[in-house]
């Protein structure tokens, strides 16, 4: 249907309307992505645990078991466990704490060059597999052989994250100090063979959120 050229005019002038509309739209680009130093702090900073204490965790931590004779220094290297399954958060911060467990146990396996063995529980299922397989016959035993079973453990991490709050309505200032706390539990007897903290203290006013 042909529109009547008395309504022509208003066709045109609602066009001309939404072209004007679109070309005023901002498709200006944002701000380039810019690459920050994991050890320092970055451009959104709060009290909370951020990537340079994670960082500075680790490394001390790192450092601290690489020092000790019962884990370094044994003649036979011990088994370890590093996951995340018994460190436990009550700090008033949302946290992945396998950030902090994933970084130290590589940091540590690097460094350790074979004086520690480490055993992952978390894949257990994955090897329990294999193994079904291989003793079943419809793969071969690979290149390392077969074992009577997985690898046990002779020390595993546990630990703690927790936290201490404080806020200063009249100035908007939050204050947080906060603990990391890790420990090497002899599996056969329960002892501690080592034990490392981390603890630092932070104010701000217009605190982060953290996910």
């Amino acid at each position: 249907m042909v529109p009547s050229p008395r309504l022509l005019p208003a066709l045109g002038i609602a066009t001309a309307l939404g072209l004007s509309a679109c070309q005023s739209v901002d498709n200006s680009a944002g701000r380039k992505t810019a690459y920050r130093d994991v050890g320092s702090p970055g451009a959104v900073s709060g009290v909370g645990i951020e990537s340079q204490d994670i960082v500075a965790t680790t490394d001390k931590m790192m450092r601290d078991m690489m020092a000790n004779p019962t884990l370094a220094g044994a003649a036979t290297p011990p088994r370890v466990i590093l996951d995340a399954a018994y460190v436990s958060n009550e700090s008033s911060q949302r946290i992945n704490k396998n950030i902090i467990v994933d970084r130290l146990r590589v940091g540590l396996q690097q460094s350790a060059a074979g004086r520690m063995t480490f055993v992952s529980r978390e894949n257990a299922d994955i090897v329990e597999q294999e193994r079904e397989l291989k003793r079943a016959g419809y793969v071969d035993s690979a290149t390392t052989g077969l074992t009577r079973a997985q690898a046990g453990a002779d020390y595993r991490l546990a630990g703690r994250i927790g936290s201490l709050d404080g806020l200063d309505r009249r100035s908007g200032t939050a204050e947080r100090y906060s603990q990391i706390t890790f420990e090497m539990i002899d599996l056969e007897t329960g002892t501690i063979v080592w034990s490392g903290i981390y603890e630092f203290k932070k104010a701000a006013q217009d605190d982060v959120v953290y996910r």
